[in-house]
């Protein structure tokens, strides 16, 4: 059973975390869908509300979340949802690849696996099959920015998860077998989720160019020189520093009454000792200056190209700017790069355009197509270009940016409909900023203009600011077959 998977959401929105699966001792994920599944759902449910009077409102989240830091420093979000005797159960650490160090990439993920071996008083894989049988599930996930563990269980088996997770923030056992072995998982996991994926290798590169100073130059599952040298102790030394209560918080999301979980929680998280606070500042990206450039030769079946742009997240209106550009660019068979590449010329199989607003750090926004077989790369890239260009020149009609506004309006709110869903909002803005900052989304992409779409295309999708990478097929090893280069832009990994 891993608790490992590697998601950004690769050439083509891959995984849900966005859902940030491993192909090595896999559990079935008990994720939210991906977002583009609920963009498709968006659209038939927009129809069922464009018939109905009035617009559709939603309460914003921060009248219905409680907030407690412990003496500790453990941060609690609290949120009572009774719209079914579920709840789900989960624990942020703010301990992502960006915490590691040049030579110890991987660590974080690493930890993940290692979480799951056991403590005095549960064995190791006992966890999972404790909630299992208790009609649960449950698993792990580690992004640039965070690990994350959850349970979702029958409201009534609460306690059980609680126990457990506490049971492990304290009395987590590190040994060196179990360090081995999964050393060992973790380096076939490397193997076939990005060695042997040639997307995935060139997203890889990209990144590595891209950003030359910031902690996202590395992959969150590590270099595999890095996996294979670490020990025990870095492990252990890593465990230390970031496993704290102050460098953590707790989200329980669904049927459960505060006052009755609180004094619990109090109890049982509150006694654990606070620990120091980590430092969670980084170096930042120095502007880039020039277009950057990266060929990657690998086997595969067809040529890719992917491009990354240096962009703003939260913490700029810009992000805003930049959902609506990424939605109508890539949202659906309607969208700008479909119709163009895809259907009208011909030149791909698929084309995407990607972007994570709740990032720690400023990121980048992806533009990427897989070739048919025949075309080339210029062609495709200077229709690319072309799509990108129209946005800095011409003004979005406002039926398009509607529309675009609407897909992401939907999808925002009936994604909620999930309980872990909506556990999932809560923390990744709590890492990025804050969770209040949930209540922003929908009024800040409301406001977007055509004008602002026109300027923010002009600011950041620049040639100069960018790093292209260009996957070029070469023939496979006698008898190999050719990887089918599988989408996978991950930025998360369980």
């Amino acid at each position: 059973m891993s608790h490992c998977a590697s998601v950004r959401e690769h050439m083509g929105k891959g995984r849900t975390a966005n859902a940030k699966s491993s192909l090595v001792r896999f559990r079935a994920p008990a994720f939210p869908l991906s977002r583009s599944y609920y963009r498709r759902l968006a659209l038939l449910i927009l129809v069922a509300l464009s018939l109905l009077p009035g617009r559709y409102c939603l309460a914003g989240i921060g009248e219905q979340v409680y907030e407690e830091v412990l003496p500790n420093g453990l941060k609690l979000l609290l949120m009572e949802n009774r719209k079914a005797p579920v709840v789900t159960f989960q624990v942020w650490y703010r301990a992502g690849s960006r915490n590691e160090t040049w030579g110890k990439t991987g660590l974080s993920h690493m930890l993940e696996h290692m979480m799951f071996k056991g403590t005095e008083k549960v064995g190791p894989e006992e966890f999972s099959r404790v909630i299992q049988e208790n009609g649960g599930n449950d698993n792990a996930f580690t992004s640039t920015d965070y690990t994350a563990y959850f349970t979702n269980i029958s409201a009534d088996r609460l306690r059980i998860p609680m126990e457990l997770e506490l049971d492990r923030m304290t009395n987590l056992r590190l040994r060196e077998s179990d360090f081995r072995t999964e050393r060992m998982v973790v380096m076939e996991e490397r193997r076939l989720r990005t060695d042997d994926n040639p997307q995935a290798f060139l997203m890889e590169q990209v990144e590595a160019a891209a950003f030359q100073v910031q902690p996202y130059h590395w992959p969150v599952i590590g270099w595999m020189e890095d996996i294979r040298n670490y020990t025990l102790e870095d492990l252990k030394a890593y465990h230390g520093a970031f496993y704290g209560p102050a460098n953590a918080f707790l989200v329980v999301v669904g049927d459960f009454k505060k006052d009755e979980v609180l004094p619990l929680i109090r109890k049982g998280f509150g006694a654990i000792p606070k620990g120091r606070t980590p430092d969670q500042n980084k170096d930042k990206e120095e502007p880039q200056v020039g277009e950057r450039r990266v060929f990657v030769k690998r086997e595969a079946q067809l040529p890719s190209i992917l491009m990354g742009y240096h962009v703003p997240n939260l913490h700029n209106q810009d992000g805003y700017v930049l959902e609506i550009i990424e939605g109508i660019l890539s949202s659906g068979t309607s969208s700008r790069l479909y119709r163009k590449l895809v259907r009208d010329k011909q030149l791909c199989l698929s084309v995407d355009a990607d972007y994570s607003l709740v990032s720690r750090d400023p990121g980048l926004f992806y533009v990427s197509a897989q070739l048919l077989p025949g075309k080339e790369v210029s062609e495709v890239e200077a229709a690319l270009n072309e799509e990108i260009e129209k946005l800095q020149k011409e003004l979005v009609p406002d039926g398009e940016l509607q529309k675009a506004k609407n897909q992401l309006e939907a999808s925002f709110v009936y994604g909620q409909d999930s309980l872990f869903y909506q556990a999932m909002l809560l923390a990744q803005h709590e890492i990025a900023s804050s969770w209040r900052k949930i209540d922003d989304y929908i009024p800040s992409i409301l406001k977007v203009s055509s004008a602002d779409i026109m300027r923010v295309a002009k600011q950041y999708l620049m040639p100069d600011n960018r790093t292209v990478g260009i996957l070029v097929p070469i023939p496979p090893v006698a008898g190999k077959p050719v990887p089918a280069g599988l989408p996978t832009r991950e930025r998360i990994t369980r």
